[in-house]
């Protein structure tokens, strides 16, 4: 493996994002701590973004166009999102990859790049 190789690819790629994203969206909406945020929600549309974000935040090809996060967290904020929310989703993300069989010390990277994004997610 070459020192070179980004998140992205050392995680598998594009078929691995996309494996995780959907996996991972099935356990959020199970995940009665956090589903309600995702009420009237298009989940093909809010999955297609996801998978572009993530692609992007783990040294893929950038190609997300959506709002950033704090623009585009803001009307859950209102609703109520606070850090027990952001706990959820880091442990259903870590959950996911684990089930995936990621090595720990990729998902110990996943998780930092969750956690950067905390601040911004929850207008702070």
């Amino acid at each position: 493996m070459s020192q070179q190789e980004s998140l992205y690819e050392q995680l598998g790629g594009e078929a691995a994002v996309n494996a995780a994203v959907d996996i991972f969206y099935r356990k959020v909406l199970s995940d009665d701590r956090i589903n309600e945020f995702f009420k009237d929600v298009d989940m093909e549309k809010q999955a297609a973004k996801q998978k572009a974000f993530l692609t992007m935040a783990f040294g893929g090809p950038h190609n997300y166009t959506g709002l950033d996060m704090r623009l585009g967290h803001a009307h859950l904020v209102e609703r109520g999102l606070n850090d027990s929310h952001v706990d959820a989703v880091i442990e259903d993300l870590g959950a996911t990859l684990r089930e995936l069989g990621v090595r720990d010390s990729l998902i110990a990277q996943v998780a930092a790049i969750a956690e950067s994004t905390r601040d911004d997610v929850l207008g702070r």
